[in-house]
């Protein structure tokens, strides 16, 4: 092989190596948006909040630009996650709903999973966790704010 046709070799598998690495599957860690909305006050006692007592989740409309809010619930805490995926949060698709089991949070646009332990993600593609919100329990009625606790 003359040193040309080598050469030709080197460049080639050069060139081949880095358009492999250039069609990775890019990672998208986007920010999830300031959402705002004004409190929700919730009397536990109401019967439309059974789910959240039998089931331990419930997911309730917020206002504001927020797309709603999971709440789980476990002994007597409250968690409040918003339901925007913090995977490419600004797609109508980035949504999250509980899993049909009821044991975690998901996207079922892009398979990302988050635990409700602190809405971490947990699989999928989602490096960042769900926005979660400041609950007050007082008496039997359940406070939530658009105050950030993660």
């Amino acid at each position: 092989m003359t040193t040309r046709k080598k050469l030709r070799s080197v460049l080639s598998v050069i060139f081949l190596a880095v358009l492999a690495m250039s069609c990775e599957r890019e990672t998208f860690v986007d920010e999830i948006p300031p959402i705002t909305f004004d409190d929700i006050f919730i009397n536990l006692s109401l019967l439309e909040y059974n789910d959240l007592k039998i089931r331990g989740y419930q997911s309730i409309p917020a206002g504001g630009n927020s797309r709603g809010i999971i709440l789980y619930r476990i002994n007597n805490e409250y968690r409040a996650f918003e339901r925007t995926c913090s995977y490419q949060p600004y797609e109508a698709t980035a949504l999250v709903d509980v899993t049909p089991a009821g044991n975690a949070m998901t996207d079922f646009s892009c398979g990302s999973i988050f635990g409700f332990d602190n809405g971490y993600p947990e699989a999928g593609p989602a490096r960042s966790p769900l926005l979660r919100y400041r609950t007050i329990l007082d008496n039997g009625f359940l406070t939530i704010t658009d105050e950030v606790i993660n």
